[in-house]
């Protein structure tokens, strides 16, 4: 007797290249299979960034007695986060494929904006809203130029460099000097918590983490995506909280030199902490960071695909230019004043830590971390050789050949990826 049973095949699970392949799903072992795949293709990430700046704490703790004392590492993390801030803004425009030389001077005149208005009277929290208006508008700017008009971003934000150092020069005049006296904002750079505040601060970012773990996890679950081993989170938090730990027991211990105590963590940590995490759930979790990677991997394609490129590139010269003018706030906090020539130098170091730390120039690859690293990597750089007391001239051949260097890498690994050669 025949059947009338149509027989079916069941769907075969999926292969496990399959799942290596999209580098998101899978056991331990196939994301640790995934990454080695990765890093032999060229895709190395951050990974020599951190093996430098390994290498650099040994050599320096070798060369100096000074260098891994607690007080040396908080004047270190005091000095990297106005670095930090700067690459986090820079990488934003750098996933385009595109650059901002005016960065550095437009945080600035933002800033020059800000001091003169206060010094005349103006109310601090609304001269400081000023200048944050400045680096939108500037921003804005660049964006017309470049989305609009077409005009290769080097050459508009060149054009600006240029220019704002003159604004910068009318604004304050030559040789002229304001010192930033608003209490609130010297605390930046100069207060710390209290102890007991670092390890709140340690809790709320293993919590964030976890929250956000989970949050990824139950969206992929109603999409019906496959999910990381639940292992791999519990040892991303594991991950956090060891090193965390370390970090803010040693900053908790008195660094101080004299009767008066001075210890825990600096306020401008949790304050950097906020703007990464804010900077990569953009990137990572909503529609614009994915558009901002599509147009840094193929604009055309993205344009076709229906993505506004235009206004996708716009935002990101804003957002990138106001936190240009951040990062010189944090600058102007260290030094206490500000002069004509504030950020002129900095927007290359910018530049420099987001590829030391990663970042591809030709776009479409990075993260706000890599940008990071990087950044901690050149401060490591310029604090060690200055506890050497080498003159600056070598604090610039060694962090021109570390760029050189980072900059090799990315264009070797996107050979090796299968990337064009340019």
């Amino acid at each position: 007797m025949s059947s009338n049973v149509t027989r079916t095949e069941a769907a075969p699970d999926p292969l496990a290249s399959d799942l290596i392949g999209s580098g998101v799903e899978g056991g331990v072992g196939d994301q640790l299979r995934a990454w080695w795949q990765r890093v032999r293709g060229g895709d190395m990430g951050a990974l020599p960034a951190i093996g430098g700046l390994v290498v650099l704490f040994v050599l320096f703790s070798i060369l100096s007695p000074f260098f891994l004392t607690e007080r040396n590492f908080a004047n270190l993390l005091n000095q990297a986060a106005t670095l930090v801030v700067l690459g986090m803004a820079l990488v934003f425009v750098l996933l385009l494929g595109e650059i901002d030389l005016s960065a550095g001077v437009t945080g600035g005149v933002g800033m020059a904006l800000f001091v003169v208005l206060a010094a005349q009277g103006v109310p601090w929290p609304l001269a400081l809203l000023i200048g944050f208006g400045f680096g939108f508008l500037t921003g804005a700017l660049i964006g017309f130029f470049v989305a609009r008009v077409g005009i290769p971003s080097f050459v508009v934000t060149l054009g600006l460099f240029l220019g704002f150092q003159g604004l910068a020069l009318v604004i304050i005049g030559p040789g002229g000097l304001f010192r930033l006296e608003v209490p609130e904002l010297l605390f930046l750079q100069n207060g710390n918590l209290p102890v007991w505040g670092g390890w709140v601060m340690l809790a709320i970012m293993i919590a964030i983490s976890a929250g956000t773990s989970f949050w990824d996890r139950a969206r992929r679950a109603r999409a019906g995506v496959p999910n990381r081993a639940l292992s791999l989170v519990w040892f991303k938090l594991a991950a956090i909280a060891v090193i965390g730990g370390v970090v803010v027991y040693v900053l908790n211990q008195n660094r101080g030199q004299s009767v008066i105590e001075v210890a825990g963590v600096p306020v401008v940590v949790p304050v950097v902490l906020v703007i990464l995490w804010l900077g990569t759930f953009l990137l990572d979790r909503t529609k614009f960071g994915r558009y901002i990677y599509a147009i840094g991997g193929n604009a055309e394609a993205a344009r076709r695909s229906g993505v506004k490129v235009r206004w996708i590139k716009w935002w990101a010269f804003v957002i990138c230019s106001s936190l240009a003018v951040f990062s010189a706030l944090l600058s102007v906090a260290r030094v206490g004043s500000v002069d004509a020539t504030v950020g002129r130098d900095i927007v290359l170091s910018g530049v420099a830590a987001a590829v030391v730390g990663g970042v591809s120039l030709f776009g479409g690859k990075g993260r706000l971390m890599h940008a990071a690293i990087g950044a901690i990597v050149i401060a490591t750089i310029t604090n060690g050789l200055g506890l050497l007391n080498l003159p600056a001239g070598i604090n610039l051949l060694v962090t021109g050949g570390v760029l050189i260097l980072a900059a090799t890498v990315d264009a070797l690994s996107r050979l090796r990826s299968g990337g064009a050669r340019v």
